[in-house]
């Protein structure tokens, strides 16, 4: 792999300090939509780049991929906006994937990246509702949407449990089969996955605590419409399903 072939992999599979870059470009873009599509293509190109240059991954990138991913995770627990909250779990799952370079195919690859990042297109598809009922999406700002808008609590409990690799979603198979493959050659490895799975775990329990635990709204809020909320539940569940070829892989 050519120094620049390093250097464009680490922009689009975000690696410290180009993760900066990456996380200020994703953070200017407001809408929505674009946010989501970033989300989609960014990790996708980078996975190009990686297996077009028909090389393994130095060992010291595998080292700052780990390293980026603790950093952003811990990073994770102090922030209040959820659009930048999204931004640096995208960063840090991003990084992991360095981790299946040399053990899994390309398209398994590429199916990995899809698995960590859809349910970060519906965070930030959840983000924008609450931008436009509220007209920001911080943690703190208020409280008990478990009781003022339930339906929208109930499927933002679910997407943040997808999106920090909690069971039956792909993103635990995922990380289950990185640290799998990675616990008898390189411990240290493992271990920082582990620590990095730790901490996305408490910043979504942070996350959800600061959104939806409190006492109900006095104001009237539009919760989500029912046809709105089976659409989330149809995505989940073949989110769910597609556990199945992740699991494949790791037999």
């Amino acid at each position: 792999m050519t120094d620049l072939h390093l250097l464009a992999a680490a922009l689009f599979l975000p690696l410290f300090p180009l993760s900066m870059l990456f996380n200020a470009f994703f953070n200017r873009v407001q809408h929505a939509v674009l946010r989501g599509a970033i989300l989609i293509v960014w990790p996708h190109i980078g996975l190009a780049i990686i297996h077009a240059s028909a090389s393994t991954v130095p060992e010291w990138m595998t080292t700052l991929a780990l390293v980026t991913a603790l950093l952003y995770a811990l990073r994770m627990l102090a922030l209040r906006g959820v659009g930048q909250w999204t931004g640096f779990l995208a960063t840090s799952m991003w990084a992991v994937l360095w981790l299946a370079a040399s053990d899994v195919s390309q398209s398994m690859h590429h199916l990995y990246a899809l698995g960590l990042s859809i349910p970060l297109v519906l965070l930030v598809s959840l983000s924008a509702g609450l931008e436009k009922r509220f007209g920001a999406a911080y943690t703190g700002l208020y409280e008990g949407l478990a009781l003022s808008i339930p339906r929208f609590s109930g499927v933002l409990v679910v997407v943040v449990l997808a999106a920090i690799a909690t069971p039956i979603f792909p993103a635990f198979f995922i990380m289950l089969s990185l640290i799998l493959a990675t616990g008898g050659l390189m411990p240290f490895a493992a271990v920082s996955l582990l620590i990095t799975w730790l901490l996305w775990s408490w910043a979504g329990v942070r996350l959800l605590q600061g959104l939806i635990v409190g006492n109900k709204s006095e104001e009237d809020i539009a919760d989500l419409s029912l046809l709105a909320a089976w659409a989330y539940a149809i995505i989940l569940i073949a989110l769910i399903l597609s556990s199945m070829f992740v699991i494949g892989s790791m037999s």
